[in-house]
This record gives structure tokens, sequence and C-alpha cells, in this order.
């Protein structure tokens, strides 16, 4: 009994906080959505109903999620709620573990120039993730950056990141002279770009040079991954059109991770990126670009009427292995690569005999495929194929296991949700690159916590129990309330001795 009423009431300061805070919060309007979001905390979810969602300025979402509590952004009905943003970025997320899903988000400037990202992704905001939306007309319609935190500005990298499912795309040629890259990743690690639709990046201003999507400025274990990219699917209109890349246009020092320092040049922009497994149609230049990126893996990808794979510079290395593709492989400006079992130079002819539809992405068989047919050996870093079929034996060569049938490769099937929840793999990059001026700003202070995310309380005495509720009903209370009581006692026991 002495014990009971010694634990008491420190359960009940440990669980006050507990399943309360994971709230379901349905929003019908702007108003309402914009107070969620300000009011957001661990485990919520924001549940937007169907209709139209005009914004002129940008919410900030700031509050802590963690990887076991994110905080949820969701359609109650997927791509039935409209978001349109008449202002120069859309929702700036600067607090780790936010989930964006089944959203219909679009730009709606009158000058193409005013609508720059749809999604801005900064400093502490690791464990981001985008998935299942339908994301239109912008110059960049996700950004991500480190950015300069807290009274001594250092520079923190939202690390982590995964994009997956998304259609991205223009309805329209930007008339802009500013960057036009539609997932524009700067100076972070581990982010995933799986299984999205990326078509119609095209800038008619400036150097009219557009890239579906990059990571650069000093990243780290990037990957794409069975994605559709379409340089040019319905906007015809020109312009120098490139697929996917490590490096893009190049970063800037000062933006530059890991110094940060306009006198330290950025001479690699990606270390130990992969891309596999991705189907690249229609470009009127590369389809794959690397540009200071080192122990690159290009592996097992199509790429269909494209000017073939530029690695470039001499601090780009790697290997290509398994990939078919129009054009070539190339090596330039002192750059190293090892590759095997690759087909080169194949023509427009032999793609269309193959397949029904290759420059729609169409790629269900036409007629006889036996020159991709168990071409390459079987790796152990590439256990599936675009279709997230498992390959075994000999591999086909390309982004489809050939010999498994036809799969529907006009929108890549879903991905599976990693067990981390969805996040890239882990700590450590830079910031924003030279191509939107630098890093963004927050005035949140603190640090990243690499694989972690505020939120996570670990207890000074040793305990190291986390109070962070979770949603479960009965099941998730009687593991806190077992949890809550076990810490009381360590610390009761502790006091004692």
């Amino acid at each position: 009994m002495r014990l009971h009423r010694a634990i008491a009431p420190s359960l009940l300061v440990l669980l006050a906080a507990g399943p309360a805070r994971a709230r379901t919060v349905n929003v019908t309007d702007v108003p309402s959505l914009t107070s969620a979001i300000a009011a957001a905390a661990a485990g919520d979810e924001i549940v937007l109903a169907p209709g139209t969602y005009h914004f002129t300025s940008s919410p900030t979402c700031s509050a802590a999620g963690t990887p076991a509590a994110p905080v949820v952004v969701r359609a109650a009905t997927a791509l039935a709620a409209k978001i349109e943003f008449d202002a120069v970025e859309g929702f700036h997320v600067t607090g780790p573990s936010w989930r964006f899903e089944g959203l219909d988000v679009h730009g709606v400037c009158a000058d193409d120039s005013n609508c720059e990202h749809a999604f801005h992704v900064t400093g502490k905001a690791t464990g981001f993730v985008l998935r299942a939306n339908r994301i239109v007309d912008f110059n960049a319609q996700l950004k991500v950056n480190a950015d300069a935190v807290g009274p001594a500005g250092a520079y923190v990298q939202p690390n982590g990141g995964l994009v997956e499912g998304n259609e991205v795309f223009d309805t329209h040629s930007r008339q802009t002279s500013n960057p036009v890259t539609k997932l524009n990743i700067d100076t972070v690690d581990g982010w995933v770009v799986r299984a999205n639709t990326i078509y119609d990046a095209h800038k008619n201003g400036g150097d009219n040079v557009s890239y579906q999507s990059f990571m650069k400025g000093g990243g780290k274990n990037g990957v794409y991954e069975r994605n559709l990219v379409m340089c040019t699917r319905n906007d015809t209109s020109g312009g120098t059109r490139i697929g996917l890349s490590f490096g893009g246009g190049g970063t800037a020092p000062q933006y530059c991770a890991p110094a940060f320092n306009g006198g330290t040049p950025c001479d690699v922009e990606q270390t130990n990126g992969t891309m596999r497994n991705n189907i690249i149609v229609q470009c009127s230049d590369v389809g794959i670009y690397l540009n200071r990126s080192k122990d690159t893996k290009v592996l097992f990808n199509t790429l269909i009427a494209t000017a073939g794979v530029d690695f470039r510079f001499a601090t780009t290395s790697g290997e290509a292995n398994g990939n078919v593709l129009a054009s070539a492989l190339r090596i330039r400006d002192g750059a190293t690569m090892t590759k095997t079992t690759n087909l080169e130079n194949v023509l427009d002819t032999d793609f269309s005999g193959w397949y029904q539809a290759p420059l729609l992405g169409d790629l269900r068989k036409k007629g006889g495929l036996e020159a991709l047919l168990a071409k390459a050996v079987a790796r152990a870093d590439v256990s599936d194929d675009y279709c997230a079929r498992a390959r075994s034996g000999s591999y086909d060569l390309g982004a489809l296991q050939a010999s498994l049938g036809d799969c529907t490769t006009t929108t890549p099937p879903g991905g599976t949700t990693p067990p981390d929840g969805g996040v890239g793999p882990g700590p450590g990059a830079g910031d924003a690159g030279a191509d939107s001026g630098g890093p963004g700003s927050s005035a949140d202070a603190g640090t990243a916590t690499p694989g972690g995310g505020a939120g996570d309380a670990s207890d000074s005495s040793g305990c190291a129990c986390t109070t962070t509720p979770q949603r479960g009903g009965a099941a998730s209370f009687a593991a806190l309330f077992g949890l809550a009581l076990a810490c009381v006692i360590r610390r009761r026991r502790r006091a004692t001795t």
C-alpha cells in the first residue's frame, strides 16, 4: 500500500500527457488547417475533408513529431483535398517527423517565378515523408536544405527523408529564369526517392536547363529507385531537359556540406549514391547525370530516347551494371567508372519492337526480349525490379525482370514501407545550393538528433524510458503503464540505496 501511494502521483504525471496527445483533428477550411498545424503535437493526425484550400501565405510546420509518433497531414479521401498556393512557398517544414499523404497540391501564381516550392524542408525536419500526393506547377515541388539554427548559427540537416508514390509534374513550361527542378534535394544524407512518376519539367527562361530531380551539395547515401521519369510527356516545347542527377548544376561552396565555407570548394556533391531500377524516357539531354558524385552505383536502369549517362569531373567515380540505354555510358573531364553487362546504343526501333509504347513508359512486352533475358549476374544490392518483383537466378538487363512477365509500368507500383517507418538511413549532411540563393531561415533553436528527433526523452537517472504516446488502444496503454511503473520503481530503489 505504501508503494502504491508513493507511485500513484508519479504515474499520473507520466501518463497525463499520454494517449490524450495523439489526436485526430478534422479540418474543413484554411483557418482550421492553419490552426491545426500551429497547435500540432507528436502523434497528431490532421485529416482534410474534400474541398479546395486556397493559401496566400506559407504555413510553418514546426512541431516536433517522433519516428514512433509522427505528425501526419492527410486527405480523408485520397487526392480529394486540393491545396492551392498563391505564394512563394507552401508548407515550410522545420520540425522532425512530419508526413504528408494523399494531398492534391497546386501552384496557382500568375507569375511562375512567384511559385517556388510546394514543400520546403529545412533544418531539424529529419524523417520527413511525402507519400502518394499529386504536386503540380511549382519551380521545385520539393526543396530540401540545411539551415543555420540557434544563436550560434550552426547548420542542421534534415536527414533521412522519403519521397514515395507521388505524381509530380507541370501543366506548362515554367516561364522563369529561376531554377526548375521538380525534386530539389540538397546537402542531406539518406534520402530515398522511390516509385514516383515525374514528368514535364521545362524551364522556358534563363539558361533553359531543367532537371526532373537531383541530390547535391555534399550529401551522402541518396537513393533513386523504381521511378518513372519522363522529361517530355505532354509539354513538347523544347529546352534542355535532364532526368535524374547526383550533383545537378553544382553548389556554391558556402552552401555545401560539411564545411559550409566559401573557401572550401564543393568537390564532392554526393557520396555513395545509388540509382537502380528506374525508367527514364524522352530527355533532350542525358537521362542520368553524375557531377562530382563519388562512389556512385548506376544499376539496372532503362533509358529510352535520352542522351545516355554522363560520369563527369575528377571526383566522380563509380560503376554501371545491368543498364539498357539509348546512347552510351560516358566518362568526361577526368571521371572514373567501371561498367559490366550493360546494353548501350539501343536503337529507337529496338525499343519500339520490344515494348508496347516505350516513349510513354509502357514497357509491356510487344516482341521478343532475348537480347535482355538472363544477361546479367545477380547482385545483393538489387533484390527486385521496377515493379517490386523479386529478382532471382540470372538477372535480366534493365529495370524489368522481363522473364517474370508483364507488369504495369506507366505508374510505378507503390513501394513497401521500410521497417524504420519509411525514412532513409541516417545522419549527416548540409545545406542549400547556389541554385536557390542559399539556405532557408528558421528561428528554432537546437540541433537535430540523428535517427531520433525532438520529443524522445531519455531519463537522466538512467531509466531511459520514453513517455511519448502511440496509437493502439488498451494494449498500448497497458504497455505504457507498465513502462511507467518500472521507471518509478527503479527511481525509488535508487533513492533508497
